[in-house]
Protein backbone atom coordinates (compact mmCIF):
# COMPACT_ATOMS: atom_id res chain seq x y z
CA UNK A 1 0.00 0.00 0.00
CA UNK A 2 2.79 2.52 1.03
CA UNK A 3 4.42 1.57 -2.68
CA UNK A 4 1.27 2.74 -4.39
CA UNK A 5 1.03 5.82 -2.20
CA UNK A 6 4.60 6.84 -3.35
CA UNK A 7 3.47 6.03 -7.07
CA UNK A 8 0.36 7.87 -7.38
CA UNK A 9 2.53 10.51 -5.33
CA UNK A 10 4.64 10.63 -7.83
CA UNK A 11 2.73 10.53 -10.51
CA UNK A 12 0.78 13.66 -8.95
CA UNK A 13 3.95 15.61 -8.90
CA UNK A 14 4.42 14.78 -12.19
CA UNK A 15 1.32 16.34 -13.43
CA UNK A 16 1.91 19.17 -11.44
CA UNK A 17 4.93 20.03 -12.56
CA UNK A 18 3.59 20.34 -16.06
CA UNK A 19 0.85 22.61 -14.87
CA UNK A 20 3.68 25.02 -13.47
CA UNK A 21 5.11 24.94 -16.59
CA UNK A 22 2.52 25.25 -18.83
CA UNK A 23 1.17 28.07 -16.91
CA UNK A 24 4.22 30.15 -16.08
CA UNK A 25 5.39 30.01 -19.73
CA UNK A 26 1.57 31.99 -20.65
CA UNK A 27 2.56 34.33 -18.00
CA UNK A 28 5.97 35.39 -19.25
CA UNK A 29 5.24 34.75 -23.30
CA UNK A 30 1.40 34.69 -23.25
CA UNK A 31 0.91 37.29 -25.81
CA UNK A 32 4.04 36.82 -27.22
CA UNK A 33 2.82 33.14 -28.36
CA UNK A 34 0.11 34.69 -29.53
CA UNK A 35 1.63 37.27 -32.05
CA UNK A 36 4.22 34.51 -33.23
CA UNK A 37 1.39 32.18 -34.22
CA UNK A 38 -0.61 34.70 -35.47
CA UNK A 39 2.24 36.49 -37.68
CA UNK A 40 3.96 33.25 -38.38
CA UNK A 41 0.62 30.84 -39.88
CA UNK A 42 0.72 32.15 -43.81
CA UNK A 43 0.54 28.42 -45.43
CA UNK A 44 0.31 25.03 -43.89
CA UNK A 45 4.29 24.46 -43.57
CA UNK A 46 4.95 27.83 -41.75
CA UNK A 47 1.66 26.89 -39.42
CA UNK A 48 3.07 23.37 -39.02
CA UNK A 49 6.49 24.89 -38.09
CA UNK A 50 5.11 27.71 -35.74
CA UNK A 51 2.46 24.55 -33.91
CA UNK A 52 6.06 22.44 -32.89
CA UNK A 53 8.03 25.67 -31.34
CA UNK A 54 4.86 26.93 -29.50
CA UNK A 55 4.25 24.04 -28.28
CA UNK A 56 7.62 22.80 -27.12
CA UNK A 57 7.66 26.09 -24.68
CA UNK A 58 3.96 25.45 -23.49
CA UNK A 59 4.72 21.50 -23.38
CA UNK A 60 1.38 21.09 -23.63
CA UNK A 61 -0.74 20.61 -27.61
CA UNK A 62 -4.35 21.55 -25.72
CA UNK A 63 -3.31 24.99 -24.52
CA UNK A 64 -1.72 25.32 -27.90
CA UNK A 65 -5.26 24.21 -29.33
CA UNK A 66 -7.38 26.57 -26.86
CA UNK A 67 -5.26 29.92 -28.25
CA UNK A 68 -6.02 28.43 -32.17
CA UNK A 69 -9.59 27.39 -31.71
CA UNK A 70 -9.84 31.23 -30.69
CA UNK A 71 -8.15 32.31 -33.49
CA UNK A 72 -10.52 30.65 -35.16
CA UNK A 73 -13.39 31.96 -33.74
CA UNK A 74 -12.31 35.27 -34.04
CA UNK A 75 -11.84 34.97 -37.93
CA UNK A 76 -8.31 35.57 -37.22
CA UNK A 77 -7.14 32.34 -39.20
CA UNK A 78 -8.53 29.87 -41.36
CA UNK A 79 -9.38 26.26 -39.97
CA UNK A 80 -7.19 24.47 -42.30
CA UNK A 81 -4.51 26.80 -41.37
CA UNK A 82 -5.50 25.86 -37.91
CA UNK A 83 -5.57 21.83 -38.54
CA UNK A 84 -1.60 22.42 -39.59
CA UNK A 85 -0.73 24.46 -36.41
CA UNK A 86 -2.20 21.37 -34.44
CA UNK A 87 -0.21 18.96 -36.78
CA UNK A 88 3.05 20.32 -35.95
CA UNK A 89 1.51 20.98 -31.96
CA UNK A 90 1.59 17.09 -31.56
CA UNK A 91 5.29 16.85 -33.10
CA UNK A 92 6.29 19.75 -30.48
CA UNK A 93 4.98 18.04 -27.15
CA UNK A 94 6.61 14.86 -28.52
CA UNK A 95 10.34 16.87 -28.74
CA UNK A 96 9.88 17.64 -25.56
CA UNK A 97 9.00 14.04 -24.11
CA UNK A 98 12.38 12.85 -25.69
CA UNK A 99 14.35 15.64 -24.13
CA UNK A 100 12.71 14.23 -20.68
CA UNK A 101 13.21 10.74 -21.47
CA UNK A 102 17.14 11.36 -21.02
CA UNK A 103 18.34 10.89 -17.46
CA UNK A 104 18.51 14.27 -16.08
CA UNK A 105 17.76 13.43 -12.28
CA UNK A 106 21.00 15.53 -11.12
CA UNK A 107 19.51 18.73 -12.81
CA UNK A 108 16.64 18.53 -10.65
CA UNK A 109 17.56 19.99 -7.26
CA UNK A 110 19.96 22.69 -9.29
CA UNK A 111 16.62 24.14 -10.58
CA UNK A 112 14.53 23.60 -7.79
CA UNK A 113 16.92 25.96 -5.74
CA UNK A 114 17.02 28.58 -8.60
CA UNK A 115 13.22 28.52 -9.46
CA UNK A 116 12.69 29.12 -5.63
CA UNK A 117 15.55 31.66 -5.25
CA UNK A 118 13.64 33.84 -8.39
CA UNK A 119 10.09 33.41 -7.37
CA UNK A 120 10.13 34.06 -3.78
CA UNK A 121 12.85 37.26 -4.80
CA UNK A 122 10.82 38.85 -7.33
CA UNK A 123 7.06 36.92 -7.00
CA UNK A 124 5.44 39.68 -9.05
CA UNK A 125 8.27 40.17 -12.31
CA UNK A 126 8.99 38.06 -15.06
CA UNK A 127 12.17 36.72 -13.34
CA UNK A 128 9.67 35.27 -11.03
CA UNK A 129 7.33 33.82 -13.50
CA UNK A 130 10.27 31.82 -14.70
CA UNK A 131 11.73 30.97 -11.43
CA UNK A 132 8.18 29.28 -11.73
CA UNK A 133 8.71 27.67 -14.38
CA UNK A 134 12.51 26.68 -13.76
CA UNK A 135 10.57 24.87 -10.41
CA UNK A 136 7.95 23.04 -12.48
CA UNK A 137 10.94 21.11 -14.54
CA UNK A 138 12.59 20.45 -11.57
CA UNK A 139 9.25 18.70 -10.44
CA UNK A 140 8.69 16.98 -13.65
CA UNK A 141 12.98 15.76 -13.32
CA UNK A 142 12.07 14.79 -9.55
CA UNK A 143 8.91 13.01 -10.12
CA UNK A 144 10.25 10.54 -13.04
CA UNK A 145 12.41 9.41 -10.67
CA UNK A 146 10.14 8.69 -7.85
CA UNK A 147 8.12 6.78 -10.40
CA UNK A 148 11.06 4.52 -11.48
CA UNK A 149 12.14 4.16 -7.78
CA UNK A 150 8.23 3.24 -6.48
CA UNK A 151 7.98 0.81 -9.64
CA UNK A 152 10.63 -1.17 -8.80
CA UNK A 153 9.38 -2.40 -5.92
CA UNK A 154 5.76 -3.03 -7.34
CA UNK A 155 6.74 -5.24 -10.51
CA UNK A 156 7.66 -7.62 -8.18
CA UNK A 157 4.39 -8.03 -6.96
CA UNK A 158 2.61 -11.20 -8.21
CA UNK A 159 -0.69 -9.59 -8.30
CA UNK A 160 0.33 -6.64 -10.25
CA UNK A 161 2.19 -8.98 -12.94
CA UNK A 162 -0.81 -10.87 -13.17
CA UNK A 163 -3.36 -7.46 -13.52
CA UNK A 164 -0.52 -6.65 -15.96
CA UNK A 165 -0.60 -8.92 -18.11
CA UNK A 166 -4.78 -9.38 -18.38
CA UNK A 167 -4.27 -5.90 -19.80
CA UNK A 168 -1.97 -6.09 -22.21
CA UNK A 169 -3.52 -8.57 -23.90
CA UNK A 170 -5.91 -6.50 -25.26
CA UNK A 171 -4.87 -3.54 -27.53
CA UNK A 172 -8.17 -2.10 -27.22
CA UNK A 173 -8.41 -1.89 -23.75
CA UNK A 174 -4.71 -0.44 -23.94
CA UNK A 175 -5.40 2.50 -25.72
CA UNK A 176 -8.82 3.33 -23.70
CA UNK A 177 -6.43 3.52 -20.64
CA UNK A 178 -4.15 5.99 -21.96
CA UNK A 179 -6.68 7.57 -23.80
CA UNK A 180 -8.68 7.88 -20.09
CA UNK A 181 -4.53 9.25 -17.80
CA UNK A 182 -4.39 11.73 -20.35
CA UNK A 183 -7.63 12.96 -20.13
CA UNK A 184 -7.54 12.79 -16.47
CA UNK A 185 -4.12 14.67 -16.09
CA UNK A 186 -5.00 16.89 -18.34
CA UNK A 187 -1.43 16.47 -20.13
CA UNK A 188 -0.66 13.47 -22.60
CA UNK A 189 2.94 14.71 -22.12
CA UNK A 190 2.84 13.48 -18.42
CA UNK A 191 1.09 10.49 -19.48
CA UNK A 192 3.69 9.07 -22.42
CA UNK A 193 6.59 10.56 -20.15
CA UNK A 194 5.12 7.77 -17.12
CA UNK A 195 4.50 5.11 -19.61
CA UNK A 196 8.06 5.76 -20.61
CA UNK A 197 9.64 5.30 -16.37
CA UNK A 198 7.43 2.34 -16.07
CA UNK A 199 7.97 0.33 -18.96
CA UNK A 200 11.93 1.51 -18.11
CA UNK A 201 11.49 -0.38 -14.43
CA UNK A 202 9.98 -3.97 -16.10
CA UNK A 203 6.65 -2.52 -14.78
CA UNK A 204 4.78 -2.46 -18.02
CA UNK A 205 5.83 -4.98 -20.74
CA UNK A 206 6.64 -2.47 -23.49
CA UNK A 207 4.20 -3.86 -25.95
CA UNK A 208 1.26 -2.66 -23.51
CA UNK A 209 3.36 0.70 -23.62
CA UNK A 210 3.19 1.50 -27.00
CA UNK A 211 -0.51 0.61 -26.83
CA UNK A 212 -1.16 3.40 -24.04
CA UNK A 213 1.53 5.81 -26.03
CA UNK A 214 -1.59 5.49 -29.02
CA UNK A 215 -4.01 5.77 -26.07
CA UNK A 216 -2.47 9.05 -24.75
CA UNK A 217 -2.29 11.08 -28.86
CA UNK A 218 -6.20 9.89 -28.56
CA UNK A 219 -6.75 11.38 -25.43
CA UNK A 220 -5.07 14.56 -26.17
CA UNK A 221 -7.31 15.34 -28.87
CA UNK A 222 -10.58 14.03 -26.81
CA UNK A 223 -9.20 16.39 -23.76
CA UNK A 224 -9.53 19.52 -26.41
CA UNK A 225 -13.23 18.25 -27.80
CA UNK A 226 -14.01 18.38 -23.63
CA UNK A 227 -12.05 21.57 -23.04
CA UNK A 228 -14.49 23.65 -25.94
CA UNK A 229 -17.99 21.48 -25.47
CA UNK A 230 -20.03 24.47 -24.00
CA UNK A 231 -17.89 26.90 -26.66
CA UNK A 232 -19.00 28.52 -29.92
CA UNK A 233 -19.15 26.51 -32.71
CA UNK A 234 -16.63 28.55 -34.40
CA UNK A 235 -14.06 27.63 -31.74
CA UNK A 236 -15.21 23.91 -31.46
CA UNK A 237 -14.23 23.21 -34.94
CA UNK A 238 -10.18 22.74 -34.31
CA UNK A 239 -10.02 20.41 -31.34
CA UNK A 240 -12.63 18.39 -33.25
CA UNK A 241 -10.62 18.62 -36.52
CA UNK A 242 -7.73 17.47 -34.49
CA UNK A 243 -9.52 14.51 -32.64
CA UNK A 244 -9.94 13.21 -36.22
CA UNK A 245 -6.62 13.07 -36.82
CA UNK A 246 -5.85 11.35 -34.04
CA UNK A 247 -8.56 8.64 -34.81
CA UNK A 248 -6.79 8.53 -38.16
CA UNK A 249 -3.65 8.01 -36.85
CA UNK A 250 -4.22 5.68 -34.38
CA UNK A 251 -6.10 3.65 -36.67
CA UNK A 252 -3.10 3.48 -39.21
CA UNK A 253 -0.34 2.82 -36.61
CA UNK A 254 -2.35 0.11 -34.42
CA UNK A 255 -1.96 -3.19 -36.61
CA UNK A 256 1.59 -1.39 -37.24
CA UNK A 257 3.10 -2.17 -33.74
CA UNK A 258 4.60 -5.27 -33.99
CA UNK A 259 6.36 -4.19 -36.79
CA UNK A 260 7.27 -1.73 -35.38
CA UNK A 261 9.00 -3.30 -32.79
CA UNK A 262 10.29 -6.05 -34.58
CA UNK A 263 12.46 -3.96 -37.30
CA UNK A 264 13.51 -0.30 -35.03
CA UNK A 265 13.03 -1.64 -31.62
CA UNK A 266 16.96 -3.04 -31.97
CA UNK A 267 18.48 0.61 -32.66
CA UNK A 268 16.88 2.25 -30.34
CA UNK A 269 18.04 1.02 -26.55
CA UNK A 270 16.47 1.04 -23.56
CA UNK A 271 12.88 1.02 -23.32
CA UNK A 272 12.39 4.27 -22.33
CA UNK A 273 13.90 5.21 -25.40
CA UNK A 274 11.72 2.86 -27.23
CA UNK A 275 8.63 4.56 -25.73
CA UNK A 276 9.55 8.30 -26.33
CA UNK A 277 10.65 7.49 -29.78
CA UNK A 278 7.43 5.63 -30.65
CA UNK A 279 5.56 8.77 -29.56
CA UNK A 280 7.96 10.88 -31.48
CA UNK A 281 8.04 8.68 -34.70
CA UNK A 282 4.00 8.50 -34.62
CA UNK A 283 3.26 12.08 -34.42
CA UNK A 284 5.84 13.19 -37.23
CA UNK A 285 4.63 10.40 -39.64
CA UNK A 286 0.93 11.63 -38.89
CA UNK A 287 2.01 15.38 -39.10
CA UNK A 288 3.76 14.03 -42.76
CA UNK A 289 0.68 11.93 -44.24
CA UNK A 290 -1.94 14.35 -43.19
CA UNK A 291 -0.52 17.83 -43.77
CA UNK A 292 -2.26 17.34 -47.24
CA UNK A 293 -5.37 16.73 -45.80
CA UNK A 294 -6.45 19.47 -43.90
CA UNK A 295 -8.91 21.07 -46.19
CA UNK A 296 -10.93 17.99 -46.82
CA UNK A 297 -10.91 17.29 -42.78
CA UNK A 298 -11.90 21.08 -42.31
CA UNK A 299 -14.97 20.59 -44.80
CA UNK A 300 -15.92 17.66 -43.14
CA UNK A 301 -15.54 19.40 -39.92
CA UNK A 302 -18.09 22.26 -41.27
CA UNK A 303 -20.46 19.89 -42.48
CA UNK A 304 -20.44 18.12 -39.32
CA UNK A 305 -20.95 21.75 -37.22
CA UNK A 306 -21.97 24.22 -39.55
CA UNK A 307 -20.96 27.55 -38.03
CA UNK A 308 -23.62 30.03 -36.67
CA UNK A 309 -24.70 33.00 -38.29
CA UNK A 310 -23.56 35.89 -37.42
CA UNK A 311 -26.01 37.44 -34.49
CA UNK A 312 -26.80 41.66 -34.25
CA UNK A 313 -25.36 43.56 -31.74
CA UNK A 314 -28.06 43.14 -29.26
CA UNK A 315 -27.40 39.51 -28.81
CA UNK A 316 -26.60 37.76 -25.98
CA UNK A 317 -22.47 37.96 -25.00
CA UNK A 318 -20.97 35.59 -27.80
CA UNK A 319 -17.02 36.34 -26.91
CA UNK A 320 -16.76 34.58 -23.70
CA UNK A 321 -15.28 31.69 -24.65
CA UNK A 322 -15.46 29.47 -21.07
CA UNK A 323 -12.23 27.34 -22.56
CA UNK A 324 -10.18 30.05 -22.49
CA UNK A 325 -10.40 30.18 -19.09
CA UNK A 326 -7.74 27.70 -18.73
CA UNK A 327 -5.27 30.51 -20.65
CA UNK A 328 -5.72 33.81 -18.66
CA UNK A 329 -4.19 36.27 -20.76
CA UNK A 330 -6.61 34.37 -23.32
CA UNK A 331 -9.19 35.09 -21.50
CA UNK A 332 -8.57 38.80 -20.92
CA UNK A 333 -8.96 39.43 -24.59
CA UNK A 334 -11.97 37.70 -24.88
CA UNK A 335 -13.45 39.78 -22.23
CA UNK A 336 -12.14 43.23 -23.96
CA UNK A 337 -13.59 41.83 -27.41
CA UNK A 338 -17.36 41.51 -25.25
CA UNK A 339 -17.19 44.74 -23.45
CA UNK A 340 -16.68 46.23 -27.06
CA UNK A 341 -19.78 44.44 -27.82
CA UNK A 342 -21.63 45.84 -24.75
CA UNK A 343 -20.43 49.62 -26.19
CA UNK A 344 -21.80 48.82 -29.84
CA UNK A 345 -25.29 48.14 -27.91
CA UNK A 346 -24.71 51.52 -26.29
CA UNK A 347 -23.79 53.26 -29.18
CA UNK A 348 -26.99 51.88 -31.04
CA UNK A 349 -29.26 52.91 -27.88
CA UNK A 350 -27.17 56.62 -27.90
CA UNK A 351 -27.98 57.10 -31.78
CA UNK A 352 -31.73 55.90 -31.39
CA UNK A 353 -32.27 58.47 -28.72
CA UNK A 354 -31.71 61.29 -30.67
CA UNK A 355 -34.43 59.88 -33.45
CA UNK A 356 -36.77 59.53 -30.49
CA UNK A 357 -36.14 63.32 -29.44
CA UNK A 358 -37.26 64.15 -33.19
CA UNK A 359 -39.61 62.24 -34.53
CA UNK A 360 -41.71 61.36 -30.92
CA UNK A 361 -41.71 57.45 -32.03
CA UNK A 362 -42.80 55.58 -28.88
CA UNK A 363 -42.56 52.31 -30.26
CA UNK A 364 -38.93 53.03 -31.12
CA UNK A 365 -38.37 54.32 -27.71
CA UNK A 366 -39.26 51.15 -25.71
CA UNK A 367 -37.11 49.46 -27.74
CA UNK A 368 -34.34 50.88 -27.15
CA UNK A 369 -35.04 50.60 -23.44
CA UNK A 370 -35.46 47.10 -23.92
CA UNK A 371 -31.53 47.15 -25.03
CA UNK A 372 -31.05 48.52 -21.81
CA UNK A 373 -31.24 44.85 -20.43
CA UNK A 374 -28.86 43.66 -22.90
CA UNK A 375 -26.48 46.27 -21.74
CA UNK A 376 -26.81 45.15 -18.14
CA UNK A 377 -26.63 41.28 -18.83
CA UNK A 378 -23.33 41.68 -20.63
CA UNK A 379 -22.31 43.76 -17.73
CA UNK A 380 -23.19 40.93 -15.37
CA UNK A 381 -21.73 38.15 -17.64
CA UNK A 382 -18.16 39.66 -18.31
CA UNK A 383 -18.09 40.73 -14.63
CA UNK A 384 -18.88 36.97 -13.95
CA UNK A 385 -16.34 35.81 -16.36
CA UNK A 386 -13.66 37.91 -15.43
CA UNK A 387 -13.70 36.65 -11.54
CA UNK A 388 -13.49 33.44 -12.92
CA UNK A 389 -9.23 34.18 -14.67
CA UNK A 390 -6.84 33.78 -11.85
CA UNK A 391 -5.61 36.58 -10.98
CA UNK A 392 -2.24 34.84 -9.60
CA UNK A 393 -1.66 33.95 -13.27
CA UNK A 394 -1.84 37.88 -14.83
CA UNK A 395 1.37 39.09 -15.54
CA UNK A 396 1.15 42.84 -14.34
CA UNK A 397 0.22 44.62 -18.04
CA UNK A 398 -2.56 42.05 -17.87
CA UNK A 399 -4.16 42.52 -14.22
CA UNK A 400 -3.92 46.23 -15.65
CA UNK A 401 -5.86 45.32 -18.28
CA UNK A 402 -8.52 43.02 -16.29
CA UNK A 403 -9.04 46.31 -14.29
CA UNK A 404 -9.62 48.48 -17.75
CA UNK A 405 -12.23 45.73 -18.74
CA UNK A 406 -14.01 46.33 -15.25
CA UNK A 407 -14.25 49.83 -15.57
CA UNK A 408 -15.13 50.20 -19.10
CA UNK A 409 -17.99 48.18 -18.64
CA UNK A 410 -19.44 49.70 -15.18
CA UNK A 411 -19.35 53.03 -17.64
CA UNK A 412 -21.05 51.91 -20.20
CA UNK A 413 -23.60 50.18 -17.94
CA UNK A 414 -24.00 53.68 -15.98
CA UNK A 415 -24.05 55.02 -19.67
CA UNK A 416 -27.38 52.49 -20.84
CA UNK A 417 -29.29 53.44 -17.69
CA UNK A 418 -28.61 57.08 -17.83
CA UNK A 419 -30.29 56.88 -21.66
CA UNK A 420 -33.38 54.55 -20.33
CA UNK A 421 -33.88 57.12 -18.18
CA UNK A 422 -33.98 60.06 -20.71
CA UNK A 423 -36.44 58.11 -23.23
CA UNK A 424 -38.70 57.48 -19.99
CA UNK A 425 -38.73 61.62 -19.31
CA UNK A 426 -38.92 62.15 -22.84
CA UNK A 427 -42.07 59.81 -23.40
CA UNK A 428 -43.72 61.15 -19.61
CA UNK A 429 -42.85 64.81 -20.34
CA UNK A 430 -42.95 65.22 -24.04
CA UNK A 431 -44.59 62.87 -26.02
CA UNK A 432 -47.90 62.14 -24.41
CA UNK A 433 -48.12 65.45 -23.64
CA UNK A 434 -47.35 66.94 -27.36
CA UNK A 435 -45.29 69.12 -26.89
CA UNK A 436 -41.93 70.18 -28.92
CA UNK A 437 -38.48 71.59 -28.14
CA UNK A 438 -37.75 74.70 -29.75
CA UNK A 439 -35.84 74.92 -33.19
CA UNK A 440 -33.12 76.46 -31.24
CA UNK A 441 -32.92 73.93 -28.50
CA UNK A 442 -33.02 70.95 -30.96
CA UNK A 443 -30.11 72.54 -32.53
CA UNK A 444 -27.79 72.44 -29.28
CA UNK A 445 -29.26 68.88 -27.99
CA UNK A 446 -28.35 67.38 -31.48
CA UNK A 447 -24.82 69.54 -31.10
CA UNK A 448 -24.77 67.92 -27.89
CA UNK A 449 -25.72 64.61 -28.94
CA UNK A 450 -23.15 64.84 -31.85
CA UNK A 451 -20.17 65.22 -29.39
CA UNK A 452 -21.86 62.53 -27.47
CA UNK A 453 -21.44 59.82 -30.14
CA UNK A 454 -18.05 61.49 -30.98
CA UNK A 455 -16.47 60.50 -27.95
CA UNK A 456 -17.95 57.54 -27.35
CA UNK A 457 -16.13 56.41 -30.55
CA UNK A 458 -12.69 58.11 -28.94
CA UNK A 459 -13.29 56.39 -26.35
CA UNK A 460 -13.99 53.00 -27.64
CA UNK A 461 -10.81 53.47 -29.36
CA UNK A 462 -8.99 54.24 -26.26
CA UNK A 463 -9.72 51.48 -24.11
CA UNK A 464 -9.20 48.91 -27.89
CA UNK A 465 -5.77 50.33 -28.62
CA UNK A 466 -4.48 52.23 -25.21
CA UNK A 467 -3.42 55.40 -26.63
CA UNK A 468 -2.30 57.86 -24.51
CA UNK A 469 -2.59 61.00 -26.68
CA UNK A 470 -5.73 59.98 -27.48
CA UNK A 471 -6.70 59.53 -24.11
CA UNK A 472 -5.64 63.17 -23.53
CA UNK A 473 -7.70 64.01 -26.42
CA UNK A 474 -10.75 62.45 -24.97
CA UNK A 475 -10.44 64.37 -21.21
CA UNK A 476 -9.85 67.74 -22.93
CA UNK A 477 -12.99 66.74 -24.35
CA UNK A 478 -14.50 66.51 -21.07
CA UNK A 479 -13.92 70.31 -20.66
CA UNK A 480 -15.28 71.53 -23.93
CA UNK A 481 -18.32 69.85 -23.57
CA UNK A 482 -18.85 70.80 -20.24
CA UNK A 483 -18.48 74.53 -21.34
CA UNK A 484 -20.89 73.78 -24.09
CA UNK A 485 -23.39 72.58 -21.57
CA UNK A 486 -23.17 75.72 -19.75
CA UNK A 487 -23.34 77.86 -22.70
CA UNK A 488 -26.98 76.51 -23.90
CA UNK A 489 -28.34 76.49 -20.32
CA UNK A 490 -27.54 79.96 -20.52
CA UNK A 491 -29.79 80.39 -23.84
CA UNK A 492 -32.46 78.67 -22.87
CA UNK A 493 -32.40 81.03 -20.04
CA UNK A 494 -32.70 83.28 -22.36
CA UNK A 495 -35.57 81.67 -24.16
CA UNK A 496 -37.62 81.76 -20.96
CA UNK A 497 -37.32 85.40 -20.95
CA UNK A 498 -38.16 85.83 -24.24
CA UNK A 499 -41.54 84.11 -23.26
CA UNK A 500 -40.89 81.61 -26.09
CA UNK A 501 -44.04 78.92 -25.42
CA UNK A 502 -41.75 76.02 -26.76
CA UNK A 503 -39.46 76.52 -24.43
CA UNK A 504 -41.26 77.14 -21.18
CA UNK A 505 -43.62 74.09 -22.00
CA UNK A 506 -40.47 72.11 -21.95
CA UNK A 507 -37.94 73.94 -19.91
CA UNK A 508 -38.06 71.32 -17.10
CA UNK A 509 -37.53 68.40 -19.58
CA UNK A 510 -34.55 70.35 -21.49
CA UNK A 511 -32.11 71.01 -19.02
CA UNK A 512 -32.67 67.79 -16.99
CA UNK A 513 -31.72 66.73 -21.00
CA UNK A 514 -28.57 68.59 -21.51
CA UNK A 515 -27.90 67.89 -17.46
CA UNK A 516 -28.01 63.79 -18.32
CA UNK A 517 -25.86 64.35 -22.01
CA UNK A 518 -23.00 65.51 -19.61
CA UNK A 519 -23.03 63.29 -17.48
CA UNK A 520 -23.13 60.35 -20.28
CA UNK A 521 -20.06 62.38 -21.31
CA UNK A 522 -18.50 62.07 -18.28
CA UNK A 523 -18.94 58.59 -17.82
CA UNK A 524 -17.19 58.60 -21.39
CA UNK A 525 -14.32 60.20 -20.59
CA UNK A 526 -13.91 58.65 -17.51
CA UNK A 527 -12.06 55.60 -19.98
CA UNK A 528 -9.12 57.88 -20.18
CA UNK A 529 -8.10 58.04 -16.78
CA UNK A 530 -6.76 54.29 -16.34
CA UNK A 531 -4.69 55.12 -19.43
CA UNK A 532 -3.44 58.29 -18.17
CA UNK A 533 -2.80 57.10 -14.77
CA UNK A 534 -0.53 54.06 -15.79
CA UNK A 535 1.48 56.40 -18.27
CA UNK A 536 2.03 58.75 -15.08
CA UNK A 537 0.37 61.30 -17.38
CA UNK A 538 -2.79 62.30 -14.74
CA UNK A 539 -2.17 64.45 -12.18
CA UNK A 540 -2.79 63.68 -8.45
CA UNK A 541 -5.51 66.33 -7.49
CA UNK A 542 -6.91 69.46 -9.41
CA UNK A 543 -6.67 70.81 -6.08
CA UNK A 544 -4.01 74.12 -5.95
CA UNK A 545 -1.99 73.60 -2.29
CA UNK A 546 -1.64 77.51 -2.45
CA UNK A 547 -5.41 78.29 -2.74
CA UNK A 548 -5.73 75.76 0.11
CA UNK A 549 -3.37 76.68 2.35
CA UNK A 550 -4.36 80.30 2.14
CA UNK A 551 -8.09 79.65 3.25
CA UNK A 552 -6.93 77.64 5.90
CA UNK A 553 -4.88 80.53 7.29
CA UNK A 554 -8.18 82.82 6.37
CA UNK A 555 -10.18 80.60 8.72
CA UNK A 556 -7.55 80.39 11.53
Amino acid sequence: MKHLLNLLAAVALLVWGTHLVRTGILRVFGANLRQVLARSISNRYTAGLAGIGVTALLQSSTATALIVSAFVGQGLITLPLALAVMLGADVGTSLVTVVFSFDLSWLSPLLIFLGVVLFISRTDTNVGRFGRVLIGLGLMLLALRLVAESTQIMVQSPVVKALLESVSSDLLLEITVGAVLAVLSYSSLATVLLVAALASTGFVPIEMALGLVLGANLGSGLLGVLTTARSPLQVRHVPLGNLIFKCLGVLVAAPLVGLWLRYLRPFLGDLATTVVMFHLSFNIVMAVLFIALIHPIARAVLRWLPPQPQRAPSSRPRHLDPSALGTPSLAISCAAREALHQADVVETMLQGMLTVVKTDDMRLSQELRKLDDTVDELYSAIKYYLTKISREELGEEESRRWTDIVSFTINMEQIGDTIERILIDIEDKKIRKGRSFSDAGMAEICELHAHLIDNLRLGMSVFLNGSVRDAQKLLEEKARFRDLEHAFASTHLSRLSDNSVPSIETSSLHIDLISDLKRINSHICSIAYPILESAGALAPSRLRADVLATQHETAA
